[in-house]
């Protein structure tokens, strides 16, 4: 990985910083929502005490028929078309049927549904009606009760028949209408308002399934509706900007006041949807939804209004009408907390908590989000100009060092950044000395073969004269072999001495050979036909381009790398094998390839095959001046001295061994 993608990692360090942010802020809009949720705990505590010390009329006990606000006139008629907006807040009658009531200015209707797929008909004045399918109706006013019998043999008006003595308050004559299908009947009547009921019953018999049960029983339970009076004391005590509801202890409204709305300031700067959907999936905890809390709705049967009725307060955040509000409602017991009244719910509606929380959150976003950019740019450039300085601190090594190992002398002492004063600088001035004694150690190893032969001309003389004087003078017989061995090896050391004089003036040679326009053709044909009789049963191919191949170059170089070439060849092809010699064209110079049947050179000699006093020629057999290693070397100079290269490869069948020389030319002088 790059240092640059490095630094960039660590730039995405800074992404903890908006995420511990937004931790915080979270935290911090959870404390305000249990602040305002305490706040209106409190609220909703002191309006219920109220309404209990006022003696509100509150619904005594924990069961009652709720009586529904008729939203369209209803013709009593046995059917259901005009109960449709209020059925789904029907009453359930056991698990036969259900109830519904409704009232208006003048009348209270009542609609009862019963299925039952097994019918048992007969009159309400038949003697047998008690046995057969039937509805009793109790009524309750002032603490007279009285029961009425409905039955019918068919569908049409009926006329409820009474069970009980005639009471000074309740009437003696009730008709009704009675509808019946297959699934079961249904009864619709109505009754003057001006009865003021306080209770009602209704009582359905099977008589397949009723066999046990008393014909004529009912429940008589109190009448709840939505009570003005309660309405107008509730508005009085619960606070602003707050919607207040009482609920009896199944959920069914009994008054209402207030609205739900905002503050003012709220009111004039509502959140968009951006912001509404970044508190709700950021911040917020999940909502509820506010279809069950709407306001046209009779009862709110949610868990919040059940936990109340039982004894405990409860709170609940939810979806406000309004774009960008949320809503808190707290519920809390009216009366003791084992035996309660109702329940009263207040809610209040809030746009100030998610402005507020999206306020800093988007703040925090954005500053962190600038921060992130500066410190990622800041980093990205810094890493930029880092690499760009360790690139430039690469390259001047790599152009330190020649491609035969030595170092370029316009290098060293002017080594890049070794006056910066940080680590790089540092780096640098200690590439630079580096450079400097490795410098000065390659030209000493460069020079020491000269610097030897030079050395040991003298020794070498004051021993061979030595030797020769001893041949002259009387010697035992066992002292001869000595003497010529001692003779052998200084001949043998002579060979060496000169072979390395031979090498330094050959360098010198090559740097001053002078360039001309040759045809490459014509060379290494010549040369080819001169090794030809050196070859001997080996077979020589000599594969040339079909017009000339002009160069400007040192021919005599040529000549001579090819003669070492042909040399180091020769010594490892077997007797019986061949050799390749070509010239071909290559770009803007030529290659001359000369290929031989052999073993192949190993792995670890490819990079060193064309250095100095380096051979894979096996040891010199006592009495045979040993192989300096110095053929390839001279190679590789005539190939640099053309501004090209000395390669070796294996050949790719495996069957040998290629060494190429890629020539580029010697440069011409200006006149």
């Amino acid at each position: 990985m790059t240092l640059r993608r490095k630094l960039l990692l660590v730039a995405l360090c800074t992404l903890a910083l908006p995420i511990a942010g937004w931790l915080y802020v979270r935290q911090m809009e959870m404390l305000l929502r249990e602040g305002q949720e305490q706040a209106l705990v409190a609220s909703a505590r002191a309006v219920a005490r109220s309404l209990v010390v006022t003696h509100a009329p509150l619904p005594q006990g924990d069961t009652g028929w709720y009586v529904q606000e008729a939203a369209n006139p209803i013709t009593v008629d046995g059917y259901g078309d005009d109960w449709a907006p209020l059925t789904p807040w029907s009453q359930p009658l056991g698990g036969r049927g259900k109830l519904l009531l409704a009232e208006d200015k003048d009348w209270l209707y009542l609609y009862v549904d019963v299925r039952s797929t097994h019918r048992t008909r007969a009159d309400a004045g038949d003697a047998n009606a008690l046995a057969a399918d039937h509805l009793i109706l109790g009524l309750d006013k002032g603490g007279q009760q009285r029961r009425y019998l409905l039955a019918s043999m068919a569908p049409g008006p009926v006329t409820a028949r009474p069970l009980d003595p005639p009471a000074q308050k309740l009437p003696d004559l009730i008709v009704a209408q009675w509808q019946e299908d297959g699934s079961g009947y249904r009864i619709e009547l109505r009754l003057p308002r001006s009865l003021a009921l306080d209770g009602l019953g209704v009582g359905v018999h099977d008589a397949s399934t009723n066999a046990g049960d008393d014909p004529q029983s009912v429940e008589i339970r109190p009448l709840l509706s939505y009570s003005g009076v309660l309405s107008k004391e509730l508005a009085q005590l619960a606070p602003d900007n707050v919607r207040a509801r009482v609920l009896a202890p199944q959920g069914w409204l009994l008054a209402r006041s207030g609205r739900l709305g905002a503050t003012a300031a709220t009111v004039a700067e509502q959140p968009g949807w951006f912001a509404s959907m970044v508190y709700r999936l950021l911040l917020a905890n999940r909502l509820e939804s506010a279809e069950p809390w709407t306001d046209e709705a009779p009862r709110l049967d949610v868990p919040e209004v059940k936990t109340a009725r039982n004894g405990s307060p409860a709170t609940l955040w939810r979806r406000g009408e309004a774009r960008g509000s949320v809503v808190l409602a707290a519920a809390v017991p009216i009366g003791p907390a084992n035996d309660a009244q109702g329940v009263l719910l207040l809610e209040q509606a809030s746009r100030a908590v998610p402005l507020l929380a999206n306020r800093a959150l988007l703040g925090l976003l954005a500053i962190s989000f600038g921060v992130l950019l500066v410190a990622g740019a800041i980093l990205l450039a810094f890493a930029t100009r880092l690499s760009i300085r360790l690139a430039r601190l690469r390259d001047a090594a790599e152009r330190a060092q020649a491609n035969d190992g030595r170092l370029d002398g316009q290098m060293l002492g002017k080594f890049p950044m070794t006056d910066a004063e940080d680590e790089i600088g540092d780096l640098a001035r200690s590439f630079e000395r580096l450079l400097e004694v490795v410098g000065g150690y390659t030209d000493y190893l460069r020079t020491l073969a000269s610097k030897l032969s030079h050395e040991l001309n003298t020794p070498l003389a004051i021993v061979k004269s030595s030797l020769d004087n001893l041949e002259h003078a009387a010697l035992p017989a066992d002292a001869v072999p000595y003497l010529a061995r001692a003779r052998d090896g200084v001949a043998r050391l002579g060979t060496l001495v000169r072979a390395m004089s031979e090498a330094t003036r050959m360098e010198r040679a090559i740097a001053a050979a002078e360039p001309e326009d040759v045809d490459l053709v014509e060379v290494v044909r010549g040369c080819a036909e001169a090794y030809r009789p050196l070859a001997g049963a080996r077979r020589l191919d000599c594969v040339l381009p079909d017009g000339p191949l002009r160069l400007h170059c040192a021919p005599e170089l040529i000549a001579q790398a090819l003669d070492k070439l042909f040399d180091n060849a020769l010594s490892f092809t077997p007797e019986t094998g061949w050799l390749r010699l070509s010239l071909r064209a290559s770009g803007d110079g030529a290659e001359i390839e000369l290929a031989n049947q052999g073993a192949p050179l190993p792995a670890a000699m490819h990079g060193r095959l064309f250095d100095s006093l380096v051979s894979l020629r096996d040891k010199a057999t006592p009495g045979d001046a040993p192989h300096l290693g110095l053929g390839l070397y001279v190679v590789r100079l005539v190939a640099e001295r053309h501004h090209g290269v000395a390669l070796a490869r294996n050949l790719e069948d495996g069957s040998g061994v290629a060494f190429v020389l890629r020539l580029q030319g010697m440069p011409r002088q200006r006149l």
